[in-house]
């Protein structure tokens, strides 16, 4: 999949990426609306990579958390109808926007949940704030969501280029890793965390010796970049990419020997799925930053029970699908809180609300969430494990190190976002 403008129309998207998991569809959607209109109906439109490098770090596994979260919260014995759309933005801005303003002028839609690409997050704040709805961004990862480009209403769950970045770089950074270099997806995302570990690692009194940006999605041999970092004499080459992408990096990394070369591989956005797929044998010793792991302690494990006979797929949640369950459970706690009628008429309000009230869950126990719309939480770091230290099929990490929540993210007052008042 490509850039370019060849493909799938923009209705052809939408009528497939619909097909999974919506209780809305095509033409039906303005009808179904007016039916119920003395009913109101909370709709959550889950735009997400259903078939793309993130499809298994994002994608329909983040919808079941958000279910999960409407049927722990009981909404249907609370008297609130709440459906949940699906689609697939293809991480083409273009079709991700299209899709936006087809839920918001056609499906009724109250909330967008994950986005999972930077580009259509903030691309989407003009959007959601002339229409007054509510994102919140548990895949997308710039830290330019809650700074720069913050708006009143917009949340940004579980992590950011910022928080991952200030995690990797000074653990790296005590242990010698002084001279970086960066290969980094071309988009958003990409150049947000090299610029976010890049300001870490020069403060730190490190030096980023040169960078690579290769084209995002469809690139698969990193060779070439591996290379240059050798060249340049770097002792960290930092992956500022995910999903597939780091995974061909670090597999490639091992094959190039930088290891042995005395060069240490980075995975800057790490999932536990990008663990099991590489494999203990070759991950062992790699250090990921998360917010939540499913063995982490009781209240994650309770979580990750209710939700397994819900998944399908033999998987395990990671922090960007338990986002998806805690931002949907704190929304509803502040939609039940103003009425559903209020809710929908006023995105910024529900946002207010979620803002005053403390956050609460099994994924991420007790948190905040900031004025600038950063969601706030400790950080982790976590190690994979050795294959002789696993008891079991996702037995794959260890806690290194924890970041308390006032520490995690970015200091409010450096993000630059203008809802934040001196």
């Amino acid at each position: 999949m490509t850039h370019g403008s060849h493909g799938p129309g923009r209705r052809a998207v939408l009528g497939a990426g619909l097909g999974t998991g919506s209780l809305l569809a095509g033409a039906g959607w303005a009808r179904r609306a007016r039916a119920q209109s003395q009913q109101p109906t909370i709709r959550i439109g889950f735009l997400t990579d259903l078939s793309g490098p993130y499809k298994d770090i994002t994608g329909e596994t983040g919808a079941i958390c958000a279910r999960q979260a409407i049927a722990d919260f009981g909404a249907a014995e609370k008297g609130m109808r709440v459906e949940v759309l699906l689609a697939d933005h293809q991480h083409r801005p273009d079709v991700g926007i299209g899709i936006i303003r087809e839920w918001f002028d056609r499906g009724d839609v109250d909330m967008i949940l994950d986005v999972g690409n930077s580009a259509i997050g903030l691309a989407a704040g003009g959007l959601v704030t002339e229409r007054n709805k509510v994102p919140l961004n548990t895949g997308a990862a710039s830290s330019d969501l809650t700074g720069r480009s913050c708006n009143a209403n917009t949340i940004h769950w579980p992590y950011d280029t910022w928080s991952n970045a200030n995690s990797a770089a000074r653990s790296l950074l005590s242990t010698g890793g002084n001279r970086w270099f960066f290969v980094t997806a071309d988009y958003a995302f990409g150049k947000a965390m090299q610029a976010d570990a890049t300001r870490i690692v020069e403060a730190g009194g490190g030096q980023v010796v040169g960078s690579a940006v290769h084209p995002f999605p469809g690139t698969t041999d990193f060779s070439s970049y591996l290379v240059q970092a050798r060249a340049r004499r770097a002792n960290v080459v930092a992956f500022a990419n995910a999903g597939a992408d780091t995974l061909n990096c670090v597999k490639q990394a091992a094959e190039f020997g930088l290891t042995r070369a005395g060069i240490r591989p980075a995975a800057l956005v790490a999932f536990i799925q990008d663990i099991k797929a590489l494999g203990l044998d070759v991950a062992q010793g790699l250090t990921i930053s998360e917010s939540f792991y499913w063995d982490l302690n009781d209240r994650t494990r309770a979580f990750t029970e209710r939700l397994k006979p819900r998944l399908t797929n033999g998987g395990m949640p990671n922090m960007d699908h338990a986002a998806a369950y805690s931002s949907t459970l704190h929304y509803l706690k502040a939609v039940s809180d103003l009425g559903v009628a209020r809710a929908k008429a006023d995105g910024r309000a529900v946002v207010a609300a979620m803002k005053a009230m403390p956050t609460d869950d099994d994924c991420f126990g007790r948190g905040s969430v900031r004025a600038d719309g950063r969601k706030i939480h400790p950080m982790y770091l976590f190690e994979a494990k050795k294959p002789s230290e696993s008891t079991g099929p996702w037995d794959l990490l260890k806690l290194v190190g924890t970041t308390p929540a006032e520490q995690a993210f970015r200091p409010l007052a450096e993000g630059g976002c203008s809802l934040v008042t001196n």
